[in-house]
């Protein structure tokens, strides 16, 4: 994967723009972050799944639920 970065400087007007390979630490931080967001996203769908299974049982609606608590 490449890394485009453009910078640009205000007093001269000057855009540099610079293409370049991920380092290491930058793959190994990327690969990092994709885990903990596949593992956030897995926790919610267990918790919604949890608590449509809990409302089932219960027999009632989400709405119903919502007023119960209120």
């Amino acid at each position: 994967m490449k890394i485009i970065e453009k910078e640009f400087n205000a007093l001269t007007g000057e855009e540099t723009i610079t293409e370049r390979d991920l380092t290491d630490s930058e793959i190994a931080e990327r690969q990092e972050a994709e885990a903990k967001a596949t593992a956030k996203a897995q926790l919610q769908a267990d918790a919604q799944a949890a608590k449509a299974a809990l409302l089932e049982r219960l027999g009632i609606t989400e709405e119903e639920a919502k007023l119960l608590l209120s």
